[in-house]
């Protein structure tokens, strides 16, 4: 069975929202690269570091757009909800013992 996205686009991809894998983090870069390789994922959205300078460089560092990097996964849960093209996936690529936090926000 497929994932199909809410945006109805024939062929679209999924629009996905990451939680941590920042600048540094090893664990980001292979989940954003393994999202890509069936091509049905879009990274469009991130709270990408525990610190909301170091999310704000690496948000701009995988190409997305200023006003879907967040400061932190609180107000990106908020924000992505209200929008129209919000996120229909998020990636949490935290450390384990805080995966919590944001799996509740999301859900």
């Amino acid at each position: 069975m497929a994932i199909e996205g809410r945006s109805g686009n024939k062929g679209g991809r999924i629009r996905l929202g990451m939680v941590g894998g920042g600048e540094g983090a090893f664990i980001g870069a292979v989940h954003r690269i393994a999202s890509r390789i069936d091509d049905h994922y879009e990274l469009v959205a991130g709270a990408l570091s525990s610190t909301p300078e170091k999310s704000r460089r690496s948000g701009q560092a995988v190409g997305l757009a200023a006003d879907r990097i967040y400061d932190d996964y609180e107000s990106m849960a908020k924000a992505e909800s209200k929008r129209p093209d919000g996120i229909e996936a998020v990636a949490i690529v935290t450390p384990n013992d805080v995966h919590a936090g944001p799996t509740y926000a999301f859900l």
